[in-house]
This record gives structure tokens, sequence and C-alpha cells, in this order.
């Protein structure tokens, strides 16, 4: 049976949308290449799967059925060798909110919540909107790659107040995959201080080269344990308006305590399109994901070729996952005078590209520029040519 061929260079204008990508910009001619959705359309399975539910016509209250977690159960079973009992899901409206709901559930205010840095920018905000502090352990940045830094963790988790690592595997937005001993130590170390892991696995279908997505929950029945799990298919499939994620939880008592927070927060129901979308993905969608991350590599080798010929000073982080490349333009905001917010704006506004600044995920990403892969390859090469052509005349 021939496999089917998608096309990822194909362009869809999204302006006029109501998308957050492309209507957020302050005019029509800018490129965005910032906030981490992709412009390809959803798997021809999905939009199928929504069309069928769509002309039903009838959009009231919705009920998760059991095809829904056989298809979680089933995806990881099969993909990532996880084993997930059906009990220990717990579903919500999104990644973001699970992590809030979690972070209530698990801490009191006034804790501590220790996070590797830069990561996330929503993290900080989880954290302080659930009354907690902040513990920011800068990751180890050395001939432009990164690593953790285990003593400075261990400091970070000693203190009585520190009830829960918030963890990003993989890791956004330095493009690290984990490796199963790096996991391990972090377990160990969060086991040793009577610290929960809170793991982030949204990008986890993001990788390149033969490497796997290690999930936290495999590494050891410690790790198991020890931690929560986040994750969804919204960023995979670029579904993520159908606001549909799922918490992995072996622990009754703190699932109890999850539900209570999830309901607390009036984010316990699900829309009708979201658990359809979901199914259609893990279920029929695969080779959909494989080509595309095909597509999304071929655009770091080209972005990553462009910035080696034209801004040699600029250094690439290795793309390990995620579909969102880091760029290292401390030289050239120092030769401007300008930090990186500075500089992000400026690109915006006066070459007509939009890069997250480094500056969103911590003061460690001062100097750096985020940007995003998932899109044509002529509209990533356009955009780059704005950025280096802009730079080089400064």
């Amino acid at each position: 049976m021939q496999m089917t061929q998608y096309n990822f260079d194909q362009t869809v204008d999204r302006r006029g949308s109501g998308c957050v990508k492309w209507d957020e910009m302050p005019a029509a001619d800018i490129i965005p290449l910032w906030v981490a959705d992709m412009d390809f359309p959803a798997a021809p399975a999905i939009l199928r799967a929504m069309q069928r539910r769509l002309d039903h016509g009838v959009f009231g209250y919705t009920q998760v059925q059991d095809e829904y977690y056989e298809a979680i159960v089933s995806w990881f079973g099969r993909r990532h060798g996880w084993d997930i009992r059906r009990e220990w899901i717990q579903y919500t409206t999104g990644v973001v909110p699970a992590i809030s709901a979690i972070i209530r559930a698990m801490t009191r205010p006034g804790d501590a919540v220790v996070t590797l840095t830069p990561v996330y920018n929503c993290f900080f905000s989880c954290i302080r909107n659930q009354g907690c502090a902040t513990v920011e352990c800068p990751l180890d940045y050395a001939n432009g790659r990164y690593t953790i830094d285990f003593d400075a963790l261990e400091r970070c988790l000693e203190p009585q107040e520190v009830k829960l690592m918030l963890l990003c595997n993989p890791h956004n937005p330095v493009g690290r995959l984990w490796r199963r001993d790096e996991l391990e130590r972090v377990s160990a170390l969060c086991l040793k201080h009577g610290v929960v892991v809170l793991s982030d696995e949204i990008h986890c279908e993001f990788t390149y080269n033969g490497q796997h997505y290690q999930p936290f929950a495999t590494v050891s029945e410690a790790a198991r344990e020890g931690s929560i799990v986040c994750t969804a298919a919204s960023k995979a499939f670029n579904i993520a308006g159908l606001q549909t994620a799922n918490i992995v939880c072996t622990h009754p008592e703190w699932r109890q305590k999850i539900d209570r927070a999830i309901n607390d927060m009036e984010i316990c129901d699900l829309n009708p399109f979201g658990p359809v979308a979901l199914m259609a993905a893990y279920n029929e969608s695969g080779d959909w994901l494989d080509q595309m991350n095909r597509h999304t590599w071929e655009n770091y080798l080209a972005l990553k070729g462009h910035l080696d010929d034209t801004l040699p000073q600029a250094v690439v982080t290795p793309l390990e996952a995620t579909y969102l490349a880091w760029v290292n333009v401390r030289p050239y905001c120092e030769r401007m005078g300008l930090d990186c917010r500075d500089l992000s704006v400026r690109l915006r506004d006066e070459a007509r590209v939009a890069f997250s600044c480094g500056t969103l995920y911590g003061a460690a990403g001062e100097g750096f520029l985020r940007v995003n892969l998932a899109c044509p390859k002529t509209l990533l090469e356009k955009g780059m040519r704005r950025m280096t052509d802009w730079m080089n005349k400064q």
C-alpha cells in the first residue's frame, strides 16, 4: 500500500482568521516566526473526523467516551513504550491549565517550584498565579549546547518550601531531548528531597535523527510514582485551538486533589471537537506526523545553513526536539547596543519579521531569539533573509 504524501510547503493564508500568530502582528506584511503553532492544515484524518462531527449539527455538552482513553493508551504504548492505564488519565482544556491545576493541588500559597531556565514562559505565570515562588535553576550553556547543572539543581531542591519541580521534557525553548540518565538523576534528586516532578511533555512528538523521547514516567518505578505528566495532541497535530489535554498520574490521592482543582478552576469540560480530533490524530495520523517532522528538520538545516553563511557569529543550538530553533545572537546585540527585546522589536518593525525574544523564557534567555520552523520552507527562507539583510546593514 502506497503511503500518502503530504504537502507541507502549501501556503495557507491565515490572516483574518482570528489566529494569534498572524493577526496579532501590527501590520499585514510582517512574517510571524514566533508563537509555537504551525502554519500547516491539520492532518486529513482529523479534518474528516471533524467534518463528520460538524455534519451531525448538534454541539451540546460533551461526554468523553472509552475510545478517547483507548486512543491515548494505544498511541503512547506503540510510539513511546509507555504503558498507561486508563484510570491514570484526567482530561482538561490544555497543558497550561493542567499545570496550573496541578500546582494548586500539590502546593500551598508560599511554597516554591523549581524549573530549569530558560523555559517556556507560561511556567512562570502558572506558578505565580497559584501564589507560589519560582526558583530558577539556569541550565549550563557551553559550546552552543545546554546541559543540567545537577549540583545547582540539588541546591535549588533543598529548601523545605520547595514542593514541585516543573520540568519541560523535551525542553522548550532550547530544544534538548533529555536522555534517560539525565532524567534518572532528576528523579533521584527530587526523591531525595521529597519534591514531586511535574513534567510538561507537550513537545514529545518532535524528535530527529533517530533519537527518541523518553517519557519521564518510564525512567524507573520511582520516577513513575514520583511524577505527574502532562500530554496533548495539540502541539504535534496543530489542534491547540480545540483545547484538549491530559494529565497522567498514578497516585489515586493525587488524582483526587487534581480533580478537585480542575473543578474549582472550571476547566473540567471539553468541547465537542477536541476528543474527536485527538482520536483521529492518535489513531490515524502517525504518517502525517512523521512527514511533518522530516519537513521541520529540513527547515532547521536550511535556517542553520543560511545563518552560518550570512551571520557567522550567530550560534544555532543543536535541535534535538521541538520545532523551535534557539539562536544565540549576543554578539550582534552587543555590537548594536541592544538587548534581545529591543532587537526583536526592531526586527519586527523594521525588517518585518517577528521572533520570540529570549528573555520571555527567563533572564537566561538574554541574547537569544526563538524561531518557529513549522511553516512552509519558502516562508521561513523569506523571513530569515529579511532578518539577516537588516542585521548586516546595522
